[in-house]
């Protein structure tokens, strides 16, 4: 067995006491379990076993043993964050204790269920062993045991199900529903799907009560509501016309009636409606991106239009990475890094990683990539890294304040480099630098690294960053004692650590080490000062 420390469950909820299980410990070592660099539990580990931590004050920690490493968050709201996965493999008799070990690894708290169901428009038609519309076999013995697995570390299951699609055998019967071209001809999916108008009673009738059966017959927590981007406006054979926007959000109110305590997801296909569906009774902002949003930049401001509309909920970015289809591993590690920085700095979870070992590259679930050894140390590095330091970067309370403090004008916050620009905007060549103020009044500087790359698209191959050398954080002081500032990078230093200042008059100044692919630097201006964290 390879050595390794894992939290018992991937997320912890009140009252539940922490415990991390210690696999093949070859040595002696001293637990040492962090929140925000600060230690708070420290204990020898004489043998491999599980290690009782008890409860633990609300927030994210690191821990280690030796090199090992994991993360472990407690919450008020175990659904206040969604760090989603997938599954796809639903034969029978399949082997889950890998799929265990992946929920707790990178602390998955939702589980897509990738197509599990017999078919579009009769989720549940198959029985109890059948192959799905693709020709995938599917055994709902095997559904069922994954909902238990998800169930055993503390995830919750979620069925995929598309909110308006329904195949050629049952078309016949909803083809009056149908949404229709200006000549008249149904929208579809290839020939593979026709779609219907979500809201139309006699389907949301049925889509609701299919959703409600698969809950009951299955054990689903709730569901990932799919649609395809298309159509924005449609009309019906009954010629009324349909403003497919408003159709979602009366589906997914209607959902909600029928299922008012499931987790509910709903895909804004490339930020389609999101403006609407932010507001409907759901349980995150969930958005699958696309052409033209190709840039890192167009990530993060698809970000932060979704936490602006989103009422608080957890945002989750589908970003494909089909770079790892076409380029060296290393390559697109690279991108996905800097994807995950560009998503979690703006207050963002990825949906990226699930099953035991695989990362998505296709929308078709099923076509996914096998991870290799490093992909796998990053995924667990980046996961751990958004967990132990998730406080500062997903709650709502959480803003930009880049263009108010940095910058000569302001010259309240800011770095520079000797060998590279920094920029506000994400650019080839530049570090890119973003602050953020939280609900107390802390700071978080966000510095990403492109330094070496010819561009910015998050899905290509990605050179080996630059060095842009060393940074001097220069920063007004804001009342009579100094600030403390500590810095982390989940590729070179995965908690938090002080930096040594220097005083000159109302401004102090501090030496950062060169970024790799993302540092982040926390500044709390009153330290000493007694506050909720």
């Amino acid at each position: 067995m390879t050595p390794e420390i894992l939290p018992t469950r991937a997320v912890y909820g009140p009252g539940q006491s922490v415990a991390i299980e210690v696999r093949a410990l070859s040595a002696p070592a001293r637990l040492v379990v962090r929140r925000l660099g600060e230690m708070v539990i420290t204990r020898p580990v004489e043998h491999a076993g599980i290690v009782e931590l008890g409860e633990l004050p609300f927030g994210g920690y690191s821990v280690e043993l030796g090199d090992l490493r994991t993360a472990v968050e407690v919450t008020a709201d175990p659904r206040s964050v969604l760090r989603y996965g997938f599954v796809v493999d639903y034969r029978p008799r399949r082997d889950l204790s890998a799929v265990r070990d992946n929920l707790r690894r990178l602390h998955l708290t939702g589980v897509q269920f990738y197509d599990w169901a017999y078919r579009h428009a009769d989720l549940l038609g198959g029985g109890e062993q059948y192959d799905d519309a693709l020709g995938q076999p599917v055994s709902l013995a095997t559904v069922r045991d994954l909902v238990d697995a998800c169930h055993d570390v503390g995830a919750e299951a979620l069925g995929y199900a598309a909110v308006y699609a329904v195949g050629p055998q049952e078309w016949a019967k909803w083809e009056h529903d149908a949404l229709l071209t200006g000549g008249g001809t149904p929208y579809g999916l290839g020939d593979f799907l026709f779609l219907v108008d979500p809201a139309a009673p006699d389907w949301l009738e049925h889509f609701r009560a299919d959703l409600a059966d698969a809950v009951t017959s299955v054990g689903f927590d709730g569901f990932h509501l799919d649609q395809y981007g298309y159509p924005k406006r449609a009309h019906r054979p009954d010629d009324g016309l349909v403003d497919v926007a408003e159709s979602f959000c009366r589906m997914i109110e209607g959902v909600r009636e029928q299922l008012p305590h499931s987790r509910l997801v709903f895909n804004n296909v490339n930020d389609f409606p999101t403006w609407a569906s932010a507001h409907t009774p759901q349980d995150a902002v969930y958005i699958e991106v696309w052409k033209p949003q190709l840039e890192l930049g167009h990530l993060a401001q698809v970000v932060t239009r979704a936490r602006a509309e989103a009422e608080g909920k957890p945002v989750v970015i589908a970003a494909y990475q089909h770079v790892y289809d076409k380029a060296e591993a290393a390559e697109a590690d690279r991108a996905a890094a800097l994807t995950m920085a560009t998503l979690y700095s703006h207050g963002a979870t990825h949906l990226l990683a699930g099953e035991a070992d695989r990362v998505l590259v296709d929308p078709y679930y099923v076509r996914n990539h096998i991870v290799e050894e490093p992909t796998a140390d990053l995924l667990r590095r980046y996961y751990d890294f958004a967990v132990a330091h998730g406080e500062l970067l997903f709650p709502a309370s959480v803003t930009d304040v880049t263009a108010s403090f940095a910058g000569d004008y302001n010259d309240d916050i800011d770095v520079h480099y000797g060998d590279a620009d920094v920029t506000q905007v994400a650019a080839a060549g530049t570090v890119w630098r973003r602050i953020t103020q939280d609900g107390s009044g802390r700071y978080v500087l966000h510095l990403i690294n492109l330094v070496g790359q010819d561009d910015t698209a998050w899905d290509e191959p990605r050179a080996a960053p630059g060095d842009p050398g060393p940074a001097t954080l220069r920063m007004r002081r804001m009342g009579p004692d100094l600030p403390r500032i500590r810095w982390a990078d989940p590729d070179r230093q995965h908690h938090l650590v002080d930096v040594d200042l220097s005083v000159d008059g109302d401004y102090l100044s501090a030496t950062l080490p060169a970024p790799h692919l993302w540092q982040l630097v926390f500044i709390d201006p009153f330290p000493h000062t007694s506050r909720g964290a």
